[in-house]
Parts: C-alpha cells; sequence; structure tokens
C-alpha cells in the first residue's frame, strides 16, 4: 500500500523542489498539510492538488 502521508522531505523531491519550498508552501496554505505529534506530513492528495492547481485544473 502506498502512503497516504509523506514527509516535507518525500514531497520536496515528488515536486523537485527544496525541502524549504516546502514549508514555505504549507506555511502560506498552498500546500495542505497535517501535524502528527511534532511532525508534519503532507497528503498525497495535496501533493496531487498542488500541482493541478499550479496547471489550472480542478481535482475532484
Amino acid at each position: 500500500m502506498e502512503n497516504l502521508l509523506v514527509t516535507p522531505e518525500e514531497a520536496a523531491e515528488a515536486l523537485r523542489v527544496g525541502r524549504a519550498k516546502v514549508y514555505d508552501l504549507m506555511r502560506t496554505g498552498a500546500l495542505r498539510s497535517v501535524k502528527i505529534g511534532g511532525s508534519r506530513r503532507v497528503p498525497r492528495t495535496a501533493l496531487e492538488a498542488y500541482v493541478a492547481a499550479l496547471l489550472g485544473e480542478e481535482v475532484a
């Protein structure tokens, strides 16, 4: 089963950007994330929604 949540580092790798950029996107709300304990995680659906928004597409 593919992970439903990824670390910011894994999100950065998937988006081909730096880790700092992912934290910036999370801070501004452009990339949704959840806090579990003291750690931030990014839902895979949030990555897909972010890319779709960049492309100007609607996500179901």
